[in-house]
Formats: structure tokens, C-alpha cells, sequence
């Protein structure tokens, strides 16, 4: 299982009942959204699927080119009109059918990667707990949950849970690594505190000049800057993506001013780190206007060390 950065008890869980010969049938890998859960996921499969070899193996570019007759990976479709679906729908559930209807292409286990299983409608949940009750032989399913509280409490009881935990810094910068290969080291770093150790939170600003507005945040906690220059930036259609990132990194800007601070100074930190969370926890789903938005923040940084 190499390629994994981190989630290594995971993944040794795993491999020990492997190698005890006791293999769950099915396996719920629960955690916050983007830290690695649905690449731990394929990573078993490929490791389920070379029985335990890994490369060099034939099935491995069967695996790559999405061809292999034994895996399956049931994500969100398409609709009628070409959009991605809101839910996993009823008729992708009846469609794995086929796969249970035959042995083994390759005389060796099946494997179903739901990613996420959080997505399955009412409907698509129960008709998928089936298969869960009655598992056909050599078969695993791997279900990725971000929220697992809302899968069917019957679901739940049938799988045997790997619990995922953000990553370290080091990790998510290990990873933002290997994945912006045209990003410098200084554009990598300036996403590390917006990842909050989920590589793929960061990834969405990949390309916005992150570090340009973490500069900004530094001045402005200096007492420098313009803070109606930046907000103003930072409004407008085409400024969306900045905004956006810049609103989820103004808490993780203060958070990491907050870091050795002791008495006052800490107990300012906290109290603007609490209220640009809450601010930016609302701003973008409830479609504030961004240059308010972003010159409150602005405020806030530019009050840890210079209160008003």
C-alpha cells in the first residue's frame, strides 16, 4: 500500500486481519472530508486485488486504466441532462448486480469502493444494505463516509470502522507536494494553514496566489497594509476563488498568531479567532457581500496586535 502519506495504523489494521485471514466484508473508512480516506480506500483495493502482492502485478493496469472486470467504484452519475447527481441513486446499486452474478473475472476477489457512501438515497441505501447482509463470497466493500451519522444505523453495524484523523502539517505539505508539481515551495507553504490537515481543502485554491494574501494578513497584523484595498480586491465575479480563500484563511491566520501568546495578548487571539470563524463559517453559504465581508476580517487581523 505505498503512494500513502499517513493513515498508517489504518492501513496495518487492515493488512493484520489480511494476514490472519479474517477480512471483514465490509469496511466503513470514516473522517473529515479531503485527509485521504477514499485514497486509503483504492489503495486496499489494489492491495485486495493483487492478492496482497502489489507491483509489479497484471492486474495493476487494469486497475489504472479503470478496466479491471473485478472492481468497482460507485461514485455520484450523471443526470439526463449531463450535470452530476445530488445522491447515489437506486438503479447504480441494482447495477452492481452483475458483478455478484458470475465469479471472479480473475479467479480472485471482488472489491466495491462507495465514495461516498453518505450520497446514497433512501432508496440506494436499502438496496445496498442487501448486498451487506449477504455478501457473496471473496467480496469486500469499502465504503468512504465523511458523516456517518447519516447512513442507515443497519449500514453502520455491518462494517468494521477505520477512523481517519486530519494529517499533520508536514504530511499535508508531503502531499501538496507531490501533487502541484508546478507550484513552488513558497506556494506550497502559504496552503499548508488553509488545509487544516486536509490536503484536499487546500487543493481547491491551488493556482490563487494564496501567498500573496497571506503577505497581506502578515502586514496588516503589523499595522500596515490597506484593508479597504484588499476587500475591494477581493469583490467582484472574477475574485470569487481569492475570496473564498481568503475567508477560509483569516481564521487559520489568527489561530497560528494565537500560537505562544500567554495572558491578554492569547485571550485577544481567541476572542478574534472566534469571531472570524464564525464569520467566515457563514459568509460564502450565505452569499454575504464579499468586500464587507473581507474588510471585517481584515479588522480582525489587523487588531492582535494594534486593538482598536
Amino acid at each position: 500500500m505505498n503512494g500513502i502519506v499517513g493513515h498508517q495504523a489504518q492501513q496495518e489494521m487492515f493488512r493484520a486481519a489480511w494476514d490472519q485471514g479474517k477480512v471483514h466484508h465490509a469496511w466503513l473508512l470514516t473522517g473529515p472530508p479531503g485527509i485521504g480516506k477514499a485514497s486509503v480506500a483504492h489503495a486496499l483495493a489494489r492491495f485486495v486485488l493483487t492478492d496482497g502482492k502489489g507491483p509489479p502485478h497484471p492486474a495493476l493496469a487494469l486497475i489504472e486504466a479503470g478496466s479491471h472486470p473485478d472492481l468497482r467504484v460507485l461514485q455520484r452519475g450523471l443526470n439526463d441532462r449531463g450535470a452530476l447527481r445530488a445522491e447515489i441513486v437506486v438503479e447504480q446499486i441494482r447495477d452492481l448486480q452483475s458483478l455478484f452474478q458470475s465469479k471472479p473475472g480473475l479467479g480472485g476477489w471482488r472489491v466495491v469502493v462507495v465514495d461516498a457512501a453518505d450520497e446514497m438515497n433512501r432508496s440506494a441505501a436499502n438496496a445496498f444494505l442487501k448486498n451487506l447482509e449477504e455478501p457473496p463470497e471473496k467480496t469486500l466493500f469499502l465504503l468512504v463516509s465523511h458523516s456517518p451519522v447519516r447512513l442507515l444505523p443497519t449500514i453502520r453495524s455491518r462494517c468494521r470502522t477505520l477512523r481517519f484523523q486530519p494529517l499533520a502539517d508536514a504530511e499535508v505539505r508531503a502531499v501538496l507536494t507531490r501533487e502541484l508539481t508546478d507550484s513552488t515551495a513558497a506556494e506550497v507553504e502559504a496552503l499548508v494553514p488553509l488545509a487544516e490537515g486536509s490536503p484536499g481543502r487546500a487543493l481547491r485554491f491551488a493556482g490563487l496566489d494564496v501567498g500573496k494574501l497571506t503577505e497581506a494578513l502578515v502586514g496588516l497584523s503589523k499595522g500596515e497594509g490597506d484593508a479597504m484595498a484588499l476587500a475591494k480586491s477581493l469583490a467582484g465575479k472574477t475574485a470569487q476563488a481569492r475570496f473564498e480563500a481568503f475567508v477560509e484563511l483569516v481564521p487559520a491566520f489568527i489561530a497560528g498568531a494565537a500560537r505562544g501568546r500567554t495572558g491578554a495578548s492569547l485571550a485577544r487571539a481567541l476572542q478574534l479567532w472566534e469571531k472570524a470563524h464564525a464569520l467566515a463559517a457563514e459568509a460564502v453559504p450565505l452569499a454575504y457581500d464579499p468586500q464587507v465581508v473581507a474588510f471585517e476580517l481584515a479588522g480582525y487581523v489587523g487588531e492582535l496586535d494594534n486593538p482598536r
